[in-house]
C-alpha cells in the first residue's frame, strides 16, 4: 500500500517541450496561420504599390518644332482712300496756305453728282495769279478725255526731254504717257463752240486738253465744284 501511494506520489511528468501548450494540436496552429495571413495581405498589397510607382513611364514622342512663322506685311492702303474728296456737301479739296507756291500741285478725287463715280483730279497752282484768286488755279482730270490712259504732272523738265522728247518746256507740264502728247497748263486754247478750255496741246496727237474741273475760291479753302 504504501509502495503504490510513494509510486503514485513521485510519478515523473511528461517532458515539456517549449513552444508548445497542453491544448489541443489545431488550436495552437490557428494564431500562427492568421497572422501569415495578414502579413501575406500586407506584403501584396505593398508590391502592388511599389509596382505602380516604380513602372516605367511611357515616353511621349518628341513632337517637331513649329516651323517659323511667316511675317505678312500689312497690305499698303490704297492712294486714294487717303485723297480729299470733293462732294456736293463738302468741295473743299485744299486750303490756300498749302497752294501759296507757283507750281505745287495736290491730287484729289471729284465725285460725279449724277453717276457718284470718283474721279482722279489734280488741282495745280499756276505762276501768273494770285492764290487767293480762282484764276491762279486749273483743276483737270487725270484720264485722258477719250481714252482710259492716266495722265500725269510732270515737274522734271529732263524727264519731258528723255521721256516725251519735248525740249521747250520752261515749266511744269501734263503729259500722256501713251500717246507722248504734252499739255501747257499756261495757255489756253478754244474748243468748236467758242469754248476756251486750259492747257493747250504744245506736242502730240490728243484731239483736245483734258477735262477741266472748275475751281473757287471760299474764304482760305480751294473748292472743287463741277466738272466740264
Amino acid at each position: 500500500m504504501t509502495d503504490q501511494l510513494d509510486s503514485q506520489r513521485f510519478k515523473p511528468e511528461m517532458p515539456r517541450i517549449p513552444g508548445l501548450s497542453d491544448a489541443p494540436g489545431p488550436l495552437t496552429r490557428r494564431p500562427a496561420l492568421g497572422t501569415i495571413g495578414i502579413l501575406l495581405v500586407i506584403l501584396f498589397i505593398v508590391g502592388l504599390g511599389a509596382h505602380f510607382v516604380l513602372r516605367p513611364k511611357p515616353v511621349e514622342p518628341a513632337l517637331p518644332p513649329e516651323p517659323p512663322r511667316l511675317q505678312v506685311p500689312a497690305p499698303a492702303p490704297d492712294p486714294d482712300s487717303l485723297l480729299p474728296v470733293a462732294t456736293d456737301d463738302d468741295p473743299v479739296i485744299a486750303s490756300v496756305a498749302e497752294m501759296s507756291k507757283p507750281w505745287s500741285a495736290k491730287e484729289f478725287i471729284f465725285r460725279d453728282r449724277t453717276t457718284g463715280e470718283n474721279i482722279p483730279s489734280l488741282l495745280i497752282r499756276l505762276s501768273g495769279g494770285s492764290a487767293s484768286q480762282a484764276a491762279g488755279y486749273w483743276g483737270l482730270v487725270m484720264t485722258s478725255a477719250y481714252s482710259t490712259c492716266r495722265l500725269e504732272y510732270i515737274t522734271d523738265l529732263d524727264k519731258l526731254r528723255t521721256d516725251y522728247e519735248f525740249r521747250n518746256a520752261k515749266h511744269a507740264m501734263v503729259g500722256n504717257p501713251c500717246t507722248r502728247t504734252v499739255f501747257d497748263p499756261a495757255k489756253m486754247i478754244m474748243l468748236p463752240g467758242n469754248i476756251w478750255v486750259r492747257g493747250a496741246i504744245v506736242q502730240g496727237s490728243d484731239v483736245r486738253p483734258p477735262l477741266g474741273i472748275e475751281i473757287q475760291i471760299k474764304g482760305r479753302n480751294v473748292l472743287a465744284v463741277r466738272r466740264e
